[in-house]
């Protein structure tokens, strides 16, 4: 395989997939996922829930950006040469070290590690984006070179943010978030990427169904861990059964309808890619609600039966409101159909008051709800 010219993709193209090299860099991102989502857990059971949602979402957006640029990139630009195979193995790594920098960054506010890991990354995708230049001209070229700058900016400033004063690092975390958002508005004002719509709605799914993976494995695990040392299996089984129902679910809403309909250009596009942070942080979380939830049946948390249930439903409602503000919604038909996820979303959170079935009751009332969305889907098809 040799060195070709980096020139944009067809944004027509015909059975346009996702390859092989993008499966692997989605799997390898799911490890700085499960790294959040540990440390989440750990937060909740010690009743440091402020502390630890903000520190979940902070740590998560390193994740979601770099494989949200990532992957809107692949989408224009993908030559699959020796070249970029090697600068998307570059921004593995640096993933890898990300990881690694997460229990620091979120239990002592230390992102040094963290920091080292997102700056290989977003270096590495520099350099696929000034490649892209080089192949280049016009608008296009402009908007290649545009990203490249922003890219190198935002990277001096979340350098800089290492030698900030302590009390000030988590503000201007924020302000550095804002910048990194803004990159894609600015560079593509003049000119869009021929991102492939198809091949975007492919990509964000099966990172979704990576990141629901993940939260069956951790699920899987606690409960695992819970028989061994409690054998308490009449207060674990509801748990993880609520749990499966929720996640089978969870996929089965996300899939319902095609979203590559929805991505015409970018005034829909940026919202629906932007939201998705909601979409895959909240998917995790119901992972660590679970794991949660275990520690508590058998008293390893320092927390309420109520705080213990939220730690479930929350993140669920969110998933569920956000699946419905970004996506479910354009394709529902009726008061009935539009009201279905967001009367689900709410009556998942009232579970959380419903005791030590808490995560059983939820988990039928996603399931309820799929039943209620297929059968009205049906009933619109058959005209009654």
């Amino acid at each position: 395989m040799t060195y070709v010219p980096m020139t944009a993709r067809d944004r027509d193209e015909r059975h346009r997939s996702a390859t092989a090299l993008e499966l692997f860099f989605d799997l390898c991102f799911v490890v700085a996922v499960a790294q959040a989502g540990r440390q989440l857990v750990h937060a909740l059971a010690e009743d440091h829930v402020g502390a630890g949602v903000s520190g979940y979402l902070y740590v998560f957006f390193g994740v979601w950006w770099a494989w949200m640029n990532f992957t809107w990139f692949a989408s224009a630009y993908d030559v699959d040469d020796v070249p970029y195979r090697i600068a998307t193995l570059v921004q593995i790594s640096g993933v890898l070290v990300y990881s690694a920098g997460i229990p620091q960054a979120f239990n002592d506010n230390d992102w040094t590690v963290a920091v080292i890991g997102y700056v290989v990354m977003r270096l590495a995708q520099t350099v696929q984006w000034l490649r892209a230049a080089a192949g280049e001209s016009g608008g296009a070229r402009r908007c290649a070179l545009t990203y490249a700058i922003g890219l190198v900016i935002c990277q001096a400033g979340w350098v800089a943010l290492l030698w900030a004063p302590e009390a000030s690092q988590r503000w201007l975390f924020l302000v550095l978030v804002a910048a990194e958002l803004l990159v894609p508005v600015i560079a593509e004002r003049g000119r869009q990427t021929p991102w492939h719509p198809h091949h975007i709605a492919e990509r964000y799914g099966l990172f979704t169904i990576i990141v629901l993976g993940e939260t069956i494995a951790a699920s899987t695990v606690a409960v695992q861990s819970a028989i061994a040392e409690h054998e308490a299996l009449d207060v674990l089984l509801p748990i993880a059964g609520g749990g499966l129902l929720l996640v089978f679910s969870a996929w089965w809403i996300y899939f319902a309808a095609p979203a590559h309909d929805l991505l015409r250009n970018n005034r829909q596009a940026i919202p629906w890619g932007y939201g998705h942070y909601l979409i895959f942080a909240s998917a995790a979380a119901i992972g660590a609600g679970i794991e949660v939830a275990i520690e508590y049946s058998v008293g390893k948390a320092r927390i309420s039966q109520t705080a213990a249930n939220l730690a479930v439903a929350v993140p669920m409602a969110v998933y569920l409101a956000f699946v419905w503000l970004l996506h479910s919604r354009h394709f529902k038909r009726g008061m009935t159909q539009q009201l279905l996820l967001p009367v689900s979303a709410a009556a998942v959170l009232a579970c959380a008051w419903t005791g030590a079935y808490a995560v059983l009751w939820a988990g039928m009332v996603a399931a309820a709800t799929v039943a209620a969305g297929v059968t009205l889907a049906d009933r619109e098809r058959s005209g009654a």
